[in-house]
């Protein structure tokens, strides 16, 4: 009778100290590297490209759920046979990695920032990209996430930057690049624009404001007032107008004083309850359209030139357009206080009433130094009280127009990087138009939808969801003014009004009249990049690179060409024309999954729908099914290939390091 032995099991094992054991077996004899070669001879060719992690910090878990979708996606995809990259991405560039940097040196402005020299600034930046990518591909290893880890890219490299050149050059070729002059969202903190791809909804806060109801006077009716509301009392000296609903019936309310309110009717009961005499008249909101009225602000000086120069718009009732502004009755008076410097639906409602605007504060959020009397140099977002405590003195002083303030909890959005309250100011920033006819006669919304209705989605509601995002999206804003470490955009803008955009840096080089021997050897970033001037095309006057780096969504949303396409000879970096399949993980999805396209295309044709489509998948509902097969591809394989069972011990491991 044979006798069985069995290995004395620890009674209080070292998990941990296991793992590591197996990592490092896979490892020192060789099983992650074949792994990555085992399909190398497949004609079969199947291409992930990684959403980067950014490189700021040390790993968090939600990175790690990430990375385990990932990791299981291509174990799955080699165990069918497929060829792939395995190419690890990093972002490196932006807001996110100064905002760091700059609390490790103790700043908390950007002045702090030149003084201290903003190469050395930068240089820290690069530093800080290099430790964290190196920390973060160790605690990826333990995660038994298997990659060309030697191979990884960086959307701080050369490469990634002149492909964004080259892709932004064929923009301008197309006449889809301007210079755009817009109330934006601004953090008064990093004095910067905030672009809709960055308003993400975690970065919507619940707090608790002062809002104001404010009696603006109509001029011509005694004791007759607008009432308006608004959650932003900084923002009143920017009123311009008062927008109602055309089709909205509006009620002339008497209060307990006498004194009558244009209110909704359906806000009544809500404003007044029992502090009102009764309603007087009720009328259509195209009743109220072409009144005029006073505000409090109306005796500064910056107001006053406003009032002088416009004096048909000025402090008028406008029709709302609802597509723009709609006008609810649940909140407020239904008479919307509308300030068109200091709010994006604000700014696109006086655009298309041809109304004037009033800019109110600089990059920090202070009331601008002319023309703002007692405000002037003050913060206007730090200190609301300011509006406030000027508004019950002159109800004190017998000139009353602060109906009320309560207080009012609503989602407010922050700058996702730093968390500072966003405001919203008058900027000259550069965009992407979404709706300027290209060459062809078409517009680039209208090309990715087309790109997208053409992609297979997994599951097909992502065609839904992304025709969705595309036909709401904004004109795309680039720009990051009043910032340094990042994509330096190659726009060149002469005091002429002529712009040039350049799409490589043999292009610079040829263009160059200046500065290209102190830029030679080194990165495209500031500051050296900077010394380079142009020669005006136009007027032949050397011409500087605009100030601005780019938005970092340009960053990670050219990889699909930088790490596969030379910008110049357009063939693959890295494997045959074969390739034609793609997964795109989340971080590109909804948001720029549409536009890949078809990667044997040349780089001219960046822009032009592809001919063989990729197709896309959303990760977390197609997880479970993920799993079934891939159990039964390793069951089928595991008496085949010592390689393939410790691979699928790879993808346990990975999966049990999934929080849940």
């Amino acid at each position: 009778m044979t006798k069985h032995s069995f290995k004395r099991v620890d009674a209080d094992p070292n998990f941990v100290a296991e793992e590591e054991t197996l990592l490092k077996r896979y490892y020192e004899e060789g099983i992650v590297d074949q792994y990555l070669h085992k399909n190398d001879s497949s004609k079969k060719h199947f291409t992930f490209f990684d959403g980067p992690i950014t490189a700021n910090n040390p790993m968090g878990v939600h990175h790690g759920w990430g990375r385990t979708y990932k990791d299981l996606w291509q174990k799955y995809k080699n165990l069918q046979g497929y060829k792939q990259r395995f190419q690890n991405g990093f972002d490196c560039q932006g807001l996110w990695v100064e905002v760091e940097v700059e609390k490790e040196l103790g700043f908390t402005n950007k002045k702090q920032i030149e003084e201290y020299g903003i190469e050395k600034f930068v240089e820290l930046c690069k530093a800080r990209v290099n430790k964290y990518s190196k920390i973060q591909t160790d605690q990826s290893k333990r995660l038994g996430y298997f990659m060309d880890w030697d191979h990884s890219y960086y959307t701080m490299s050369d490469a990634n930057n002149y492909m964004i050149w080259h892709f932004l050059k064929v923009c301008h070729e197309q006449g889809w690049i301007y210079k755009g002059h817009h109330s934006v969202p601004w953090c008064p903190r990093c004095q910067t624009a905030i672009s809709q791809h960055e308003m993400l909804t975690e970065d919507y806060k619940e707090l608790v404001h002062d809002s104001v109801y404010l009696e603006l006077p109509i001029q011509g009716r005694q004791h007759e007032f607008l009432l308006i509301w608004t959650t932003t009392p900084w923002t009143i000296p920017a009123n311009i107008a008062v927008a109602v609903d055309p089709k909205l019936k509006y009620a002339l309310v008497q209060g307990t004083s006498g004194d009558k309110f244009w209110v909704a009717e359906d806000a009544v009961e809500r404003i007044f309850g029992s502090e009102k005499k009764g309603i007087l008249q009720t009328v259509l909101g195209k009743e109220l359209v072409g009144l005029h009225y006073t505000a409090p602000f109306d005796h500064l000086p910056a107001v006053k030139s406003v009032q002088v120069d416009n004096p048909d718009t000025f402090h008028s009732v406008v029709a709302t357009d609802p597509l723009i502004l709609p006008i609810v009755t649940t909140e407020g008076t239904g008479l919307v206080h509308t300030a068109v410097s200091a709010g994006s639906e604000d700014f696109k409602l006086g655009k298309l009433r041809g109304l004037p605007l009033i800019p109110v504060i600089d990059d920090e959020a202070n009331y601008l130094s002319d023309g703002f009397g007692e405000f002037s140099g003050k913060n206007a977002k730090k200190h609301p009280e300011l509006i406030i405590d000027f508004l019950k003195k002159q109800n004190a002083s017998g000139h009353p127009c602060l109906f009320k303030v309560e207080r009012y909890k609503h989602r407010y959005p922050a700058c996702w990087r730093c968390k500072t309250e966003l405001v919203w100011k008058v900027a000259d920033e550069w965009y992407i138009s979404m709706d300027q006819p290209g060459k062809d006669g078409r517009t680039l919304r209208s090309r990715m939808q087309s790109v997208a209705q053409k992609i297979t989605w997994l599951p097909d509601f992502g065609l839904e969801r992304e025709l969705d995002w595309l036909a709401n999206m904004h004109d795309w804003l680039i720009s990051k003014p009043n910032r340094y470490w990042g994509l330096a955009l190659p726009i060149y803008e002469c005091e002429c009004g002529h712009v040039q955009v350049l799409g490589s840096p043999a292009e610079l080089q040829e263009k160059a009249v200046s500065g290209w021997d102190q830029f030679a050897g080194h990165s495209p970033h500031k500051p050296h990049i900077d010394q380079v001037k142009i020669s005006c095309e136009k007027c032949g006057k050397a011409v500087s690179r605009i100030n601005d780096v780019g938005n970092v969504w340009l960053d990670a949303g050219v990889i699909p060409f930088s790490t596969l396409l030379d910008p110049q000879t357009g063939p693959f970096s890295w494997m045959s024309h074969h390739l034609r399949q793609f997964w795109v993980m989340p971080p590109f999805w909804p948001r720029t999954a549409a536009p890949c396209t078809n990667p044997g295309a040349t780089p001219s044709n960046l822009t032009r729908p592809p001919a063989k489509l990729a197709s896309i998948s959303c990760a977390g509902s197609t997880f479970a099914s993920l799993l079934r097969k891939i159990s039964c591809l390793a069951t089928k394989k595991l008496t085949k290939s010592a390689v393939n069972s410790i691979l699928f011990s790879g993808i346990l491991i990975a999966f049990l390091s999934m929080p849940v």
